[in-house]
């Protein structure tokens, strides 16, 4: 969930120094995008994905300090919860046979890490939300021992002032409080990153999130959450619910919640850095020593550590990205809209897709997307499809409301393989992900519909939930180490 951070506790002055040094960081941003300071170079992505941890049983395991002592590998990383840790995968570019590569580079890196897992009597679990979950125990016996996460927990409830309340519709009905944010740890998810030029940021922002509806209805995985069968996609509301800084007054007058889709289309990135500062107090007031002006003036690129940090707390679907390497600034578009798994090919299909379509939707259209399509409209998708998965309903320019099938096969497909021909993707590349993304459409199959079809076939045996799920998350694990994509999954 970002940065370790320093502080044990915060004043109001210091909130008065972050604030203060936020808008300088933002000023500094400014002039660095007048000024045409960033890195031009573009198409390079990287990767993220959470996991959770089980024991044999195929139940939570709050093992993660273990586990990645195991590992011992830097790409691992702690998550809010004992039983989560995140693999980050190193930036490329996205043509040639990079996808592929990057397949075999991460089925290689996962299954040595669940090797080293196995040492200590875990295993590894790609997820939207583990379906053998229980609800929290009041306090922080999930929260792994970090600053960052206690300080965070401190200041969602503070701003609160009274506990976490979940309340989700959906097949069923899922009501509980809990008394610190330990809830959001159960949401896991995987993460595309896009770098790309400064003066397009905004249209491929825009493309990305008319393109969240129909990513989620092609890879919703989370139906399940503490034993209630929610929506396909039921991380979305349960991340939105649980990190909420709203009591229900503030909610009702419409403030903006720490998971917003957004407002409207944007012309800039400094759009979203500004509808930051300008809406979203401090979470984690942590000020630097860096002048972000003073480093310019020296010739160097200023981290903007303050901007960078609040814009952590911040949790968009799509999250613009502010970056430095190798003393050269860079923009992202973090998109941050699929759970994580159910396979390996599965997500580097995900990947494809995105970027292929996104790069279409970027470079092709002479009247893009946006400029067809209400904000509202890409909003609506996006709660469709979180709802309803696949049996979801969208609407697109030009063809009105229709089935999410359709909406792939006849024109998204066709788009991702132009965008992917566009960035010089091999064909082989095309012929191994493409078709994925075309038989789960096909099939109108996702993880959550396999999730839903085998609970329930195990409950018609007569088992009651928790039992029907521990045993289709152990039918899960075996078909997920496979790598065979979801939608030619058996079922038990």
């Amino acid at each position: 969930m970002g940065d370790e951070v320093a502080g044990a506790g915060y004043s109001r002055a210091d909130h008065t120094r972050y604030r203060r040094a936020v808008q300088r960081c933002l000023d500094a941003l400014e002039e660095m995008l007048d000024a045409g300071s960033f890195e031009e170079d573009e198409w390079r992505t990287g990767l993220e994905i959470e996991l959770n941890l089980v024991d044999s049983s195929f139940q939570p395991t709050m093992k993660n300090d273990e586990v990645l002592e195991r590992i011992d590998d830097w790409r691992y990383q702690t998550e809010l919860g004992r039983f989560n840790i995140e693999l980050n995968v190193e930036p490329r570019r996205i043509d040639g046979q990079s996808l592929l590569n990057l397949e075999s580079g991460m089925r290689k890196n996962l299954n040595r890490a669940r090797d080293r897992a196995g040492d200590v009597g875990a295993g590894l679990v790609m997820v939207g939300v583990l379906p053998t979950l229980r609800p929290p125990e009041p306090g922080r016996s999930w929260f792994s021992p970090s600053e960052r996460y206690r300080l965070l927990d401190e200041a969602i409830l503070t701003a609160r002032k009274e506990d976490v309340e979940i309340d989700i519709r959906g097949y069923e009905r899922l009501r509980m409080t809990a008394d610190t944010i330990a809830v959001e740890a159960a949401c896991t998810s995987t993460q595309f990153h896009l770098q790309v030029r400064p003066n397009r940021f905004a249209r491929y922002w825009n493309a990305a999130q008319a393109l969240a509806g129909p990513q989620l209805a092609l890879g919703a995985n989370s139906p399940y959450v503490f034993g209630h069968r929610l929506l396909a996609e039921s991380r979305t509301e349960l991340f939105l619910q649980s990190t909420d800084t709203r009591p229900p007054e503030l909610r009702n007058q419409g403030v903006r919640p720490q998971v917003p889709f957004g407002e409207r289309w944007i012309s800039s990135i400094f759009d979203l850095f500004e509808e930051n500062v300008r809406y979203y107090p401090a979470l984690l007031p942590e000020v630097s020593d860096e002048d972000p002006f003073e480093t310019l003036a020296a010739g160097g690129t200023p981290e903007l550590a303050e901007l960078r940090l609040h814009n952590g707390t911040i949790y968009r679907w799509n999250r613009p990205v502010y970056d430095v390497s190798d003393g050269r600034p860079h923009l992202r578009v973090e998109n941050r809209v699929l759970p994580s798994g159910p396979t390996v090919i599965d997500v580097l299909a995900n990947a494809a897709f995105f970027y292929g379509v996104s790069v279409a939707m970027v470079l092709d259209e002479q009247r893009p997307i946006w400029s067809r399509m209400s904000f509202d409209a890409a909003r609506e998708n996006f709660r469709s499809a979180a709802r309803d998965g696949n049996y979801a309903r969208l609407y697109w320019p030009g063809l009105g409301h229709v089935e999410w099938d359709e909406l792939v096969l006849r024109t998204l497909l066709p788009m991702a393989q132009r965008g992917l021909e566009r960035l010089g993707v091999a064909q082989d590349v095309l012929d191994r992900y493409l078709p994925v993304i075309e038989g789960r459409a096909r099939r109108r199959v996702n993880g959550a519909s396999w999730q839903i079809a085998a609970t329930e076939a195990f409950e018609r045996r007569g088992m009651d939930r928790w039992q029907a799920l521990t045993h289709m998350l152990e039918e899960y694990v075996h078909l997920m180490h496979a790598n065979e994509p979801v939608h030619a999954w058996p079922l038990p």
